[in-house]
């Protein structure tokens, strides 16, 4: 089969490579900015840079850049209005004292929606602001490379509420007749850097048709990502990608095989059959524990030759953890409010559908993925031990997960493979930034750098749920059950949004396609007769 009819019939199962709707213009009452001068007061900071909370702190904004940090006190004493920035006439403040803000999070895997999925550019990227995410890595162009070059170009300039898009095509994406050499890799590369794109998603290819097309978006200055499906990973793992240019690899696809000691393939049930889903992630759940030990000798030379390549590791734990808990996943509180119908029935067990293989799923493949979390875990916090680059990407859209929300999760995920909450956030900004190319724009709050915050009540490294739209639950002084948390202010460019009502946004349009349609959540297999 060609390479590129290969790469179609995975997007097409995963509702990709369908234009969506174009995403609205922003309403007069959407976002506040940019201002020539908007002042933040107040706020504690956590950087992106690892460094530990400080405050009380102004920030200076003119138009989308930061040209002022300022510390103006110390904690529980009253600032003193003279060590302020001034405002300056036509300029506005921003009252965030008692705060705490963050620089904006970067998605590293953001899928724009999905037609089989029925969620539509605004939904995706109210989900996405209020949660904080001013930058999203789009991995594969799903809706076309000309429509999200659109989007990029419309969010750039404010006309749309939506994070910073960076466009990274999928390999071999318009080709009539696929790419089928190393010659034709290398026009394909050549024609998508003319297009505008910012990079390429990989799914895998024959070794020397991988190798020339590395080799030539490297020489172009583009990065990439790479999903090591299955189909040739047996050949070429994230090892070889690395070695001929690869930028970042997506998931866990490529990287047990690189640390294979015993075997060269996975040890695959003899009758099973990779269009099958549940074959595929079944038998994956069985994959770490066939790769070398941790910390044995060749689990660490592939580390080490990773770190000496400056790799990216972009594990995006959230989009499989419904296989070690699919209750859980599935019973998540917000998808009562926010879970779009179509999404909901595009999760539900399916023969078709893409990561929706709920059909036999129990016990004994939970156990398995558990125990695959673990080993996966410790990889990828020893390679942020080391020094390594680890970022954050959520995948959502599939397998129960949602946008937004599910970002947080992974942020979660992060904590519990074993990183500080301060690293935590490293990886969800600067790392991002890094990866991406755009560490002197993006991912810390330095002066000359866009003006991307987050900015909420509570103090996220105590708890990272306090970041859901959903807040925490807490007790107050009454004996109340109450919610906490959530973000106050996403701010992109300069823009200032009121997350929270992006929220609602959200809840509304669910809302209204749930009348419509005269839908209501209900667990597959349990749904109530109609008459």
């Amino acid at each position: 089969m060609k390479i590129y009819t290969l790469l179609l019939s995975f997007c097409l199962a995963a509702g990709l490579l369908y234009a969506q709707e174009k995403s609205p213009t922003r309403g007069t009452n959407e976002g506040d900015g940019p201002h020539t001068q908007l002042i933040i007061r107040g706020v504690t900071l956590i950087n992106g840079n690892g460094a530990p909370p400080r405050g009380p702190i102004d920030i200076v904004v003119e138009q989308n850049k930061i040209t002022q940090i300022k510390v103006v006190g110390y904690p529980g004493v009253p600032i003193n209005p003279d060590s302020r920035p001034v405002l300056q006439p036509g300029g506005k403040e921003l009252d965030c004292e008692g705060m705490y803000l963050l620089p904006g999070f970067v998605d590293m895997h953001g899928h724009i929606g999905g037609k089989s999925q029925g969620a539509d550019a605004e939904y995706v990227f109210k989900l996405w602001m209020g949660h904080g995410i001013t930058t999203i890595r789009d991995p594969s162009c799903g809706n076309g490379l000309d429509w999200v070059l659109e989007h990029r170009e419309r969010s750039a300039k404010n006309e749309i509420v939506a994070p910073r898009i960076m466009a990274y095509t999928a390999f071999g994406q318009g080709a009539k007749n696929g790419v089928n050499s190393a010659e034709e890799a290398r026009t394909w590369v050549r024609e998508n850097a003319d297009k505008g794109a910012d990079g390429i998603k990989f799914f895998g290819a024959p070794p020397e048709i991988m190798a020339a097309a590395l080799e030539e978006n490297k020489k172009l200055g583009l990065r990439s990502a790479c999903h090591h499906a299955q189909m040739d990973v047996g050949r070429w793992n994230v090892l070889n990608s690395a070695r001929a240019g690869l930028t970042s690899m997506e998931h866990w696809y490529g990287l047990p095989e690189a640390l294979f000691a015993d075997r060269t393939v996975q040890s695959y049930p003899l009758d099973y059959n990779y269009q099958n889903e549940q074959n595929r992630f079944e038998e994956a759940g069985k994959l770490w524990k066939q790769a070398a030990p941790p910390y044995s000798d060749h689990w660490n030379a592939v580390m080490q030759e990773l770190l000496d390549l400056d790799f990216t590791l972009d594990p995006t734990f959230n989009i499989y953890e419904a296989n070690r808990d699919l209750m859980r996943a599935r019973r998540a509180e917000w998808h009562e409010e926010y879970t779009m119908p179509s999404l909901w029935r595009f999760y539900k067990p399916s023969r078709i559908s893409h990561g929706s293989y709920w059909h036999e799923w129990g016990t004994e493949q939970e156990v398995n993925w558990k125990e695959n979390y673990r080993l996966w875990m410790t990889f990828i916090n020893e390679y942020k031990n080391r020094g390594g680059r680890v970022t954050a990407g959520s995948d959502s859209g599939f397998i129960y997960q949602l946008y937004g929300f599910a970002y947080i999760r992974e942020l979660e995920l992060l904590r519990e493979a074993g990183f500080h909450p301060l690293e935590v956030i490293r990886s969800a900004t600067l790392n991002g930034a890094e990866a991406l190319g755009m560490a002197d724009q993006i991912g810390t709050v330095e002066v000359g750098k866009f003006a991307d915050f987050v900015i909420l009540e509570e103090n996220p490294l105590t708890d990272i749920k306090l970041l859901y739209g959903t807040g925490a639950i807490r007790l107050d002084e009454n004996n109340e059950v109450v919610r906490k948390g959530g973000v106050t202010y996403t701010v992109k460019d300069g823009v200032v949004y009121d997350a929270k009502k992006l929220l609602q946004d959200v809840k509304r349009m669910v809302q209204e396609a749930k009348a419509r349609e005269e839908f209501e959540i209900e667990q597959p297999g349990m749904e109530k007769s109609k008459s």
